[in-house]
């Protein structure tokens, strides 16, 4: 079973600058449509190795991207 995360967003531009500053940085990211039962105001988000929580949620706070959440999702 896989466990990956996804950074939910309020706005597309949002969405497309977290990718840009993660994948700058390192990470292998993924846009992905918002699964269905998370709820967000975009139906885009970013799927990345939960492993890295916590650098992405650093590395995001650093470049003043601002998220509506993470969540843990398996599959």
């Amino acid at each position: 079973m896989n466990t990956y995360g996804v950074v939910l967003f309020h706005t597309n531009s949002m969405v497309f600058r977290a990718e840009k500053v993660l994948a700058r940085s390192g990470f292998t990211v993924k846009l992905i449509p918002t699964p269905r039962e998370l709820s967000s105001d975009c139906g885009i988000a970013l799927q990345f190795e939960w492993a890295q929580r916590e650098q992405v949620e650093a590395f995001l706070q650093q470049a003043h991207v601002e998220a509506a959440g993470l969540s843990l999702l398996t599959g």
